[in-house]
């Protein structure tokens, strides 16, 4: 056992600097999933269905206000930020922190006179807002301070305050749940005061290195920059959370706890969506840079069916994984898993579209697919939820990830003409077949759903398959990762 630590040990002792951080984030990131994970099944058997509902319709708003209080400052502009006020990153940090206390100032302003009107609208109380700010202010700061020590690699505070608040969140959140009658309340209240202390130390050590919540320059700055942003931005969050809130509205917290649930494990591969498109972006934009783009088609081709490959296993074993996460009260989510599953590969779809643009700065072009793709999920939202089902929602999820994709192609194809890129950078006939068959087995798959045996007879062939040929799967899976086209 001593010979494989000793040779990690020196494997990582050989790394350079910027390496060990990637490493660290990557492992961490894992690590905070799992937990995440774990409190699922946890929360869900301590919790009826509406209790749990309410902590699901509050991140959705907290997803929001996050945006709308911050104008999401902590990103977008952060990064160049980064470079272009090098020698005084404090400063500016305390500075963004200042525009956000202007902000929250003046939304509490509008908010607290007229709180019966907001908080009906809205369908949460005055304490949940409150808490909404808070949390705002804190997980922000917190972004602030660890994307600064990002910049410096300093990998080693970020993991541990990243890990601590993870278990001390969890930690808190289950005595008070466990203690408590109204145990929807005592989730959200144990969730904010653990983010609210660390978030409140945090703040403070930013706002005393910086010394200064007001630098026109620097104001003048982030503003610009993210302002033309904000639609695509606040378009993004609607996107992702107007179905619970939506359902809450419609059918109650019960049904937007069974979708949170259903949504989350559809999606739970999404951090590994992220990292493959965070390795295969710098290659790619080196193909483009050399006139070499061509040479992408079959390593697109490749992820997206890696992709597939991973997310057909989250819809395969959707009744177990249900099961295990939520109980058999959150059965119905089953029904709900396959479609938004369904929209994750829109999404890396649409993500290899957006690359392109990114690398011509064509940024504005974004903000029309979002906004459009938004406005579409709530239309159909309006309408479907109220007179089909709640795991309509599902189904309108999907259809705007296809027009989020469509979207983005055309425009992709319009920035390609104007810069030369070359459209066979990517095969848009093999893609839409990898669709289509990816789509056809999911939703085979929904028909097996009741039929326990045929489906594990299915599972079964399909380990035997993978067995049998597991030297040709690890060559295909390491050529994707390794990029070899």
């Amino acid at each position: 056992m001593a010979l494989p630590i000793g040779k990690i040990r020196q494997k990582w002792g050989a790394m350079s600097q910027e390496a060990r951080a990637s490493v660290a984030y990557t492992v961490c990131s894992i690590v905070q999933k799992c937990i995440s994970l774990i409190n699922m099944p946890i929360f869900c058997r301590l919790m009826t269905t509406d209790e749990y509902g309410e902590m699901t319709v509050y991140t959705s708003w907290s997803a929001i206000f996050s945006i709308i209080l911050t104008l999401n400052l902590a990103y977008g502009s952060f990064s160049p930020a980064m470079l272009k006020f090098e020698k005084d990153r404090d400063r500016y940090i305390s500075s963004i922190q200042g525009i956000w206390l202007v902000l929250c100032g003046f939304f509490l302003a509008i908010y607290l006179p007229f709180q019966s009107f907001w908080n009906g609208l809205l369908k949460i109380p005055t304490l949940f807002v409150i808490f909404l700010v808070l949390e705002t202010l804190s997980v922000n700061a917190i972004n602030l301070w660890s994307g600064k020590k990002r910049f410096d690699y300093e990998y080693k505070p970020v993991v541990a305050l990243t890990l601590i608040m993870s278990l001390a969140s969890t930690a808190v959140s289950l005595a008070f749940v466990l203690l408590s009658e109204q145990k929807g309340t005592a989730r959200i209240i144990g969730h904010v005061v653990a983010v609210v202390a660390f978030g409140a130390i945090i703040f403070s050590l930013n706002a005393i290195r910086g010394k200064s919540f007001i630098k026109k320059q620097y104001w003048t700055y982030a503003l610009g920059f993210n302002i033309p942003l904000l639609a695509y931005y606040l378009s993004q969050m609607i996107f992702n959370q107007s179905d619970r809130i939506m359902i809450d509205h419609y059918c109650g917290k019960g049904k937007a706890a069974i979708y949170g649930v259903a949504y989350s494990l559809a999606m739970v591969l999404t951090f590994v969506l992220n990292s493959i498109n965070n390795s295969y972006v710098p290659w790619f934009y080196k193909k483009i840079k050399e006139g070499k783009e061509e040479e992408n088609a079959k390593v697109a081709n490749g992820i997206a069916i890696l992709m597939a490959g991973l997310i057909m296993c989250i819809v395969i074993m959707a009744p177990e994984v249900i099961l295990i996460m939520g109980g058999k009260k959150y059965h119905e989510a089953i029904w709900i898993i396959p479609p938004v599953a369904i929209s994750l590969l829109l999404l890396f779809y649409a993500q290899l579209f957006i690359n392109v643009q990114f690398y011509y700065e064509k940024k504005k072009s974004l903000v029309y697919a979002s906004v459009g793709a938004a406005i579409a999920n709530i239309i159909l939202n309006a309408v479907l939820i109220p007179t089909v089902s709640y795991i309509a929602a599902g189904y309108t999820t999907m259809i705007s990830y296809i027009l989020f994709a469509v979207m983005n192609y055309y425009t992709m194809k319009k920035v390609a003409k104007e810069k030369g890129f070359s459209l066979k950078a990517l095969d848009i006939k093999m893609l839409c077949v990898i669709f289509i068959g990816f789509c056809s087995i999911c939703f085979l798959v929904m028909t097996l759903y009741k039929l326990m045996i045929i489906r594990y007879i299915v599972i079964l062939v399909a380990l035997i398959i993978g067995i049998i040929k597991r030297k040709d799967l690890m060559f295909f899976v390491n050529s994707v990762l390794k990029r070899k086209a």
